[in-house]
Order: C-alpha cells, then sequence, then structure tokens
C-alpha cells in the first residue's frame, strides 16, 4: 500500500539505549525491528509489511514526546506549504535510506517531520 500524501505515516520514539528499548518492546508487545545498525531500528508493522515507526537515539530523549511522520508526493512543496501556514523548519531537508525528509514545528510548538521518497 503506497503512503497517503501528508497523513501521519510513521511515529519515532526516543531510545538512548536501542538495545534495551528494542528488548523491551519485543518482550511486552512482540514487536519486532529491522536493524540498522547502531543509530536506528525500524518497527516492522504487525502484517510484516513495511514499518509502522522507529526508535533511535537521536530523538530528544526524555520528552515523553513521539516523533509523529507524515508523508509528502513533494517534499519541496511541503516545506513551503509549512512555512506559509506559519510553522518553523527546525530541520532542512536531508537524504536518508529510504528517500528524503525535514522537521519542523507547529504554532503550538509541537514537533513532526515529513518525508518523501524522492
Amino acid at each position: 500500500m503506497a503512503p497517503t500524501h501528508h497523513a501521519i505515516d510513521y511515529v519515532e520514539l526516543a531510545a538512548p539505549d536501542l538495545e534495551t528499548s528494542t528488548a523491551f518492546y519485543r518482550e511486552a508487545f512482540g514487536w519486532s525491528f529491522n536493524d540498522y545498525g547502531p543509530d536506528y531500528a525500524g518497527i516492522r508493522s504487525p502484517d510484516g509489511d513495511g514499518e509502522a515507526g522507529g526508535l533511535t537515539p537521536h530523538a530528544t530523549a526524555g520528552s515523553g514526546t513521539p516523533l509523529v511522520i507524515l508523508y509528502s508526493e513533494d517534499l519541496e512543496a511541503t516545506v513551503a506549504a509549512v512555512r506559509s501556514a506559519g510553522g518553523r523548519v527546525t530541520r532542512e531537508p536531508y537524504d536518508f535510506p529510504g528517500g528524503r525528509r525535514f522537521h519542523f514545528t507547529d504554532p503550538g510548538g509541537n514537533e513532526l517531520a515529513v518525508w518523501s521518497t524522492a
């Protein structure tokens, strides 16, 4: 199933100790992971098709706030729309192994990210 434009697509949780966090979620909920090395673990979707989220030591640990990630068919247009609507881009678009993404805060101070395959 293809991602839906501007819909919530993925959630990242802070995991300062990635090994401990993956062990916790495996034991507590039976989750399985895609191992991307010491800096990331993708949470496999329950149906085995893709990922529902990820664990990363690079998220803001201790805030208790997951990072909600939206999908965009046109990342640059979404960056412009976020800025135009009053959002603040906190991390300019960058490449990662699945595509490109950027981070922003909304007027209420919530941090979100947006990704695209292109």
